[in-house]
């Protein structure tokens, strides 16, 4: 009954798969709604759906196609357990995703283009600035690299002027922040620290 999200930026966005007998596959966008998103994404921790996509929106999947017209009320603790057709009539172009409330997004501000600027994370339904407290070289290539941008050329200080405050700590090369260790709203290791900032050495589109 593994359940997991394919093809996002975080673990909390994606192509919705699941496993049966050993084999990944995945679910049809026919009536694919926010009760049946808001399912998936207690069941992977991360929160409640704040979309529900189809179309393939994440990429096409592979394997067989395991579930089609999902009827979750919401409140169910597995997407197994919500009823779903015998049969189906779809294909991959047709794969249902989720984007759930646990999932961040960055761009960079006020820089020349996309590949410079403050960093600021979507979270929570909200933009926020992250602390340069323990914003290094590893932190910010991450980032570069997660936004198509190159590598890190320098990380300049901003102020915060947005609501939140991130901290991110990356322990090595994740494939985007998310997956290194992160905190939300905790003062203490943004005390007295600006916002962090890169200019990486590649070009936004």
């Amino acid at each position: 009954r593994a359940l997991r999200l394919a093809g996002g930026r975080s673990r909390c966005e994606g192509r919705v798969e699941l496993e049966q007998e050993g084999t990944w596959g995945t679910v049809c966008d026919d009536g694919w709604d926010i009760p049946d998103a808001d399912v998936v994404c207690r069941q992977l921790q991360c929160g409640h759906a704040l979309r529900a996509p189809g179309n393939a929106a994440f990429g096409r999947g592979h394997g067989p196609i395991l579930r089609d017209e999902v009827g979750c009320e919401g409140h169910e603790r597995d997407l197994w357990e919500c009823p779903a057709a015998p049969e189906h009539d779809c294909s991959h172009k047709e794969d249902a995703g989720v984007v759930c409330s646990e999932h961040q997004e960055w761009r960079l501000s006020g820089g020349r283009d996309g590949c410079a600027g403050r960093v600021e994370v979507f979270f929570r339904g909200t933009w926020s600035t992250v602390c340069n407290s323990t914003w290094y070289e590893t932190e910010a290539t991450v980032l570069c690299r997660t936004l198509g941008c190159g590598d890190v050329l320098r990380r300049p200080s901003f102020g915060h002027t947005l609501p939140g405050k991130m901290v991110y700590l990356c322990e090595s090369l994740q494939p985007s922040l998310a997956f290194c260790r992160w905190t939300f709203n905790k003062s203490a290791p943004c005390y007295q620290s600006g916002a962090a900032g890169v200019i990486c050495n590649g070009t936004g589109s």
